[in-house]
């Protein structure tokens, strides 16, 4: 009934237990519970009844073996099941609201819990979006003081941003690498600072992860330094960072946090950077932990990659498109100051941003830039022996750095970024070939499992070095601390982890590097979109070094990645 590999143990037995408290036999039921569920291990954040439905029109393999093992009824059939069974409930009806599974009217079936999530999300946005315009009055003069015209009327949105900023109390700031992001979030708080006056402003700035957290602290600094504002001003902008699991105090072993409705968070202002990373329930706990009346300004790149849980948040927010209720609150930052007119890097993502695979591909493959090197492997290249020589080089300042911190700055300059954990081309088999090939160069490490206990979490990354305070004898893990030193963890204290020389993509979204090789691999999959390609692209700085199969890369640059949810069209809703 529920059969085929597309479905996980947890899936077949959501659907039997459903199907046992109810009564039910009915194969259509058991489908439907088992694909709402594995729906979301996918990152929808729903089931498309009508799309799940639909007669197969894919060119995905696996999408093809996967909708022959699980033949559906007709969608009228489907419904009119999903109607008459005790476990779903309808959405705004009267219907019980503790139904394990919801159905909407755009025969949408959620899981209870994202269907509530959303539901709450679109509610605490929209009351701050519908707020009444709290006016830049008074601000005029610093807005032009802090950002002065642009050459020729040239205008890059960040002024706007700004303005948007001080006006509501939900404000989606997106744009590429380099469009300056942070430094607009720096002086929106120098405007607020100084709006406070002699009141203090309490300020929260977070990200997703530890080393966004460290990024964005890192940026706000150097902003700060080089604000032209009164310095009792520049005194009230806070460096200080954390992660939103620790904004929001996760409790370990708990799916909930200290901080919510009930408990709201004290700050007058939270800013949030790489909000691209975040899925639908922290977003959700996020909003619902704010108070009324306190500022939300979300800072990220609404093309880079989603999260890898359920939800594509901020991209269906900044998404001005569709009749988009918070359409005011949505800045986009165009201007790119990272990536000139004259850089490879910046007219290649653009080209992937806008599916001309085709004419990207032959941007790489031209020569024509010293920033991009593009090499197309064959589906028989599979031995990763040719990477040895790319990996000496990218790695050789590493290898010959002394003492912690240099080490710890050589190896934030290069990275391997891989689309897949496995096969040849994959995370898995370049970190063995790595560390095969560097026995005693410190290896890297990125911990996979968080541990509260001695404040490592998953994606930390650490180097594995000779302890200077054992005389050299000893080795332990060093991590950067929160006052920009290094804290020792002996190996046996370690929490899970695995060798960090290569990283998906997806691990390393929300870092820089000044260069970067890309392993695309030569088998295209659902994997490869384009905004895999983009994100793996810009996390460069400096240069890229591609390689993969042709076909690979115009697959994915001609496959946008699709989440499932209502999120948009409630938004839209009137």
């Amino acid at each position: 009934m529920i059969s085929g590999d597309c479905f996980e143990e947890i899936d077949r037995q959501f659907a039997r237990f459903l199907l046992s408290i109810t009564g039910r036999t009915d194969p259509g039921l058991a489908l439907a519970a088992a694909l709402a569920s594995s729906e979301t291990r996918k990152g929808h954040v729903c089931l498309d009844l009508a799309a799940a439905s639909a007669p197969v029109d894919t060119d995905d393999p696996e999408e093809d073996s996967s909708r022959a093992e699980r033949p559906l009824p007709p969608l009228p059939e489907w419904l009119a099941l999903l109607r008459g069974w005790e476990a779903v409930g309808i959405a705004d009806s009267d219907t019980d609201p503790f139904r394990p599974l919801i159905l909407d009217d755009s025969n949408r079936l959620y899981l209870h819990r994202y269907w509530k999530y959303e539901q709450e999300l679109v509610a605490s946005l929209l009351r701050r979006g519908d707020a009444p315009p709290r006016g830049p009055e008074g601000c005029l003069a610093q807005l032009d003081r802090l950002f002065p015209p642009l050459p020729g009327g040239e205008r890059d949105g960040q002024r706007e941003a700004a303005a948007t900023a001080i006006r509501r109390g939900v404000t989606f700031i997106t744009g590429g690498p380099g469009t300056g992001k942070t430094t607009t979030v720096v002086k929106i708080l120098a405007l607020l600072a100084q709006r406070a006056s002699a009141a203090r402003i309490d300020i929260a700035l977070a990200a997703p992860t530890g080393k966004a957290a460290a990024r964005l602290r890192e940026a706000v600094e150097e902003a700060r330094d080089r604000l032209d504002c009164d310095p009792g001003v520049r005194d009230l902008i806070p460096s200080e960072t954390s992660t939103l699991h620790r904004l929001l105090g996760a409790i370990p072993g708990a799916a909930k946090f200290r901080r919510g409705p009930e408990n709201p968070l004290p700050h007058d202002v939270v800013i949030v950077d790489e909000a691209s990373m975040i899925d639908l329930p922290m977003m959700a706990k996020l909003v619902g932990a704010m108070r009324p009346e306190a500022r939300l300004v979300l800072l990220g790149d609404r093309d880079q990659l989603s999260s890898v849980e359920p939800g594509k948040v901020f991209g269906d927010l900044c998404d001005t498109s569709s009749a988009n209720r918070l359409s005011e609150s949505v800045v986009v930052l165009s201007k790119s100051y990272r990536f000139g007119e004259t850089s490879g890097i910046g007219a290649l993502s653009r080209l992937v941003n806008e599916g001309k695979g085709e004419a990207a591909l032959e941007l790489a493959s031209s020569g024509r830039y010293p920033d991009i090197r593009w090499e197309a492997l064959s589906p028989g290249q599979t031995s990763i022996r040719e990477l040895e020589g790319a990996l000496l080089a990218g790695y050789r300042e590493y290898l010959s750095a002394n003492g912690i911190r240099e080490k710890f700055e050589a190896f934030q300059r290069f990275r391997v970024l891989c689309a897949y954990r496995q096969g040849p081309f994959g995370v898995e088999s370049i970190n063995t070939l790595a560390d095969r090939l560097f026995p005693s160069a410190g290896r890297p490490i990125m911990v996979t499992r968080n541990d509260y206990r001695i404040r490592l979490y998953n994606g930390d990354i650490g180097l594995v070095l000779k302890d200077p305070a054992s005389g050299g004898g000893g080795v332990q893990a060093f991590f950067p601390d929160d006052k920009g030193g290094f804290r020792a963890i002996a190996l046996a204290r370690l929490p899970e982890h695995v060798s960090a020389w290569a990283m998906t993509v997806h691990k390393r979204q929300g870092s820089e590097f000044e260069r970067v090789m890309l392993l695309l691999g030569t088998v295209s999959t659902g994997v490869m979109t384009r905004e895999l390609l983009y994100t793996g692209i810009t996390r460069a700085r400096r240069f890229v070094d591609i390689r993969g199969g042709r076909d690979v890369f115009l697959s994915a640059a001609g496959r946008r990645t699709e989440r499932k949810s209502g999120l948009k069209d409630a938004l839209a809703a009137r």
